[in-house]
C-alpha cells in the first residue's frame, strides 16, 4: 500500500469515528431536543467538557498551519496569539460568568439574543446576526482552508486541494448538524489528546532529526535569521511593537464576546466552572510555541515558501521525514483542530439565525424545534458560502483570522458596554457599529491595515465607542420600565 493510501485510510477511519462520536454524544434527549439542547448543550456541560471545548478555541488549523506559516514568514509577530489569548482569559474571568448568568436568567442562547433583550428590540438581534455572520465566514473559510491543506498534504498529493476543501466542508457540516455543541465537546476530548501528543512529539523530533538538537537549531536561528526573533520581524514586516500591543488588546477584548466563546460560556453548568477555566486555560497556550518554532525551523529545511504556501511549513517537515502512519495521525490531529472550531462557528451562526431571525416569523416564534430545523439549514448554507469563498478568494490563515477579529470587535461597545451602562441608547449603539464596521472595512480592503503602525480594528473601535457615547447623549434612549436587574448583566456572585 502506498504512503498516501496508508495516511488517507487512517484519516478516513478517524473521520467516520468523529461523526459516530457526535451521534453517540446526542443519544436520547440530545438528538430530539430543541434549539437550546443543540446550541448550548442544554446548559449542562461540566467543567471538563467546557475546558476542552474552550481550549479548542486556541487550537484550530491555525495552530498547525497558520502559526507555523507566520513564524516562517515573519517570526516574532506571531507571538501576539499567545499574548491575546492569555489576556483574553483574564478578561473572561469577569465577563464569562456575567454573560452566563444573564443568558440563564432570561433564557437566551446567543449574543444576538442578548442584544435583542438588552435593547428590547428583536429586530436589533436579527440585524446583529446578519452582521456577525459576515464576519464569521472568514473564520469558517480559515478552517476549511486549513483542513483542505491537511487532507491534500497527508494524501501525498493524491487528493487535490479543491477536493480536500470539499471534504473538509462535508465532514464538518454533517457533524455539526447531527451533534450540536454537545458532540463538539465530546470530540474536543479526542482532539486535545491528539494535539498534546503530536505537538509534544514534534517539539522533540524536529530539532533532533533536522539539527543536532535545540542548541544547534536556536544557534543557527540567532546567527542566520536574527530578524525573525525581534519585532517587527523579517522582510520589512509592518507588524511592529505598536501593532503587537494594539492587536493583543483588541483581540483580548473581542475573544470574550466571540460567538463561539460565548457558546462555551452558555453551555456551562455553573459560573464557578468558567472561573476555573479562566485560571487554567492560559497554561494550555504553552503548546502554541511549538508550531511557531517549527515554522522557523522550516526556514532551514524548506526555504522559499511564499504566500499561502507558507501554511505548509510544518507539514513539509512532517511528510518529508516521518512514516505514512505517523503522518496520518498528525493529520488527524490537525483535521480535528479544524473540525471542532469550524463546527462551533457554524453552530453559532445557525443558532443566531434560529433564535434571532427566524423567531421574528410568528408561526416559528413558539416552536423551538422549528427554529432548530431552520438553524440547521442555515449551517449548511453558511458552510457552502464559506466553501465558495475558499475557492474564489483564498488568503493566508492569519489574515483571515485578523479580519474576523477586527470586524467582531465593533460589537464590543454594543454588547459589553451596553450590558453595564443602562443609559446607552440603541440608536447610539447602532451608529457606533456602523461607523466602526465602515472604518475597519475601508482600512482593511484598501490595504491600510496596519494604519499608523497600529491595528486598524483598534482605530475603528475607538471611533465606534466615541460615536456611541456622543449619539447616546444627543439621542437618549426611550424610557424603559424594566428594572436594572432585568436589563443589565451582573456578576452572579457579587450580585
Amino acid at each position: 500500500m502506498s504512503d498516501g493510501a496508508v495516511a488517507t485510510t487512517l484519516f478516513g477511519v478517524f473521520m467516520v469515528a468523529t461523526v459516530a462520536l457526535g451521534l453517540l454524544a446526542v443519544r436520547g434527549k440530545g438528538r430530539g431536543g430543541g434549539l437550546a439542547e443543540w446550541s448550548v448543550g442544554g446548559r449542562s456541560l461540566g467543567a471538563v467538557f467546557i475546558w476542552v471545548l474552550m481550549a479548542g478555541e486556541g487550537y484550530t488549523s491555525f495552530s498547525y498551519l497558520g502559526a507555523a506559516g507566520w513564524g516562517y514568514n515573519f517570526g516574532a509577530p506571531v507571538l501576539y496569539v499567545v499574548a491575546y489569548m492569555s489576556c483574553g482569559y483574564a478578561v473572561g474571568y469577569v465577563v464569562g460568568p456575567m454573560l452566563w448568568a444573564y443568558a440563564r436568567q432570561h433564557g437566551l442562547v446567543s449574543i444576538t439574543d442578548m442584544v435583542a433583550h438588552r435593547f428590547g428590540r428583536p429586530w436589533a438581534g436579527a440585524a446583529v446576526a446578519v452582521l456577525v455572520t459576515v464576519f464569521l465566514l472568514p473564520y469558517i473559510q480559515l478552517q476549511i482552508t486549513g483542513m483542505g491543506v491537511v487532507v491534500s498534504t497527508i494524501s501525498y498529493g493524491a487528493i487535490s486541494l479543491n477536493w480536500a476543501y470539499f471534504i473538509g466542508f462535508a465532514v464538518t457540516t454533517v457533524f455539526v448538524v447531527v451533534s450540536g455543541l454537545r458532540g463538539s465537546a465530546w470530540v474536543s476530548v479526542l482532539k486535545d489528546l491528539l494535539v498534546i501528543v503530536t505537538l509534544a512529539f514534534l517539539a522533540l523530533y524536529v530539532p533532533v532529526h533536522y539539527f543536532d538538537g535545540y542548541g544547534d537549531f536556536l544557534g543557527r536561528l540567532v546567527d542566520e535569521k536574527s530578524a525573525w526573533l525581534t519585532l517587527p520581524g523579517s522582510g520589512g514586516s509592518p507588524y511592529g511593537e505598536g501593532w503587537f500591543a494594539t492587536t493583543t488588546f483588541l483581540n483580548a477584548l473581542t475573544v470574550v464576546i466571540f460567538p463561539t466563546t460565548v457558546a462555551g460560556y452558555l453551555g456551562a453548568r455553573s459560573a464557578d466552572g468558567l472561573r476555573r477555566n479562566a485560571i487554567w486555560l492560559p497554561a494550555y497556550n504553552v503548546l502554541l510555541f511549538v508550531p511557531m518554532l517549527l515554522g522557523m525551523a522550516a526556514l532551514f529545511v524548506v526555504p522559499g515558501l511564499t504566500g499561502a504556501d507558507s501554511n505548509l511549513a510544518l507539514f513539509k517537515l512532517v511528510v518529508d521525514s516521518l512514516p505514512a502512519w505517523a503522518v496520518g495521525i498528525i493529520g488527524v490531529a490537525a483535521a480535528l483542530s479544524s473540525i471542532v472550531p469550524m463546527a462551533v462557528f457554524m453552530l453559532v451562526i445557525g443558532t443566531m439565525w434560529g433564535s434571532s431571525v427566524f423567531s421574528l416569523v410568528p408561526r416559528w416564534r413558539s416552536s423551538s424545534q422549528a427554529q432548530k430545523t431552520w438553524s440547521q439549514v442555515v449551517v449548511v448554507v453558511a458552510g457552502a458560502v464559506a466553501l465558495v469563498l475558499t475557492y474564489s478568494a483564498p488568503n493566508t490563515l492569519v489574515r483571515l483570522s485578523l479580519i474576523s477579529y477586527e470586524g467582531m470587535a465593533q460589537l464590543v461597545p454594543m454588547l459589553l458596554v451596553g450590558l453595564v451602562w443602562r443609559r446607552m441608547s440603541l440608536v447610539g449603539a447602532l451608529s457606533g457599529v456602523v461607523v466602526g464596521v465602515g472604518v475597519v472595512c475601508g482600512l482593511v480592503f484598501s490595504g491600510r491595515d496596519p494604519v499608523w503602525g497600529v491595528n486598524a480594528g483598534i482605530v475603528a473601535l475607538a471611533l465606534n465607542l466615541g460615536v456611541t457615547v456622543v449619539v447616546t447623549y444627543v439621542r437618549p434612549a426611550d424610557r424603559d420600565e424594566r428594572l436594572d436587574r432585568d436589563v443589565l448583566a451582573r456578576d452572579p456572585v457579587v450580585g
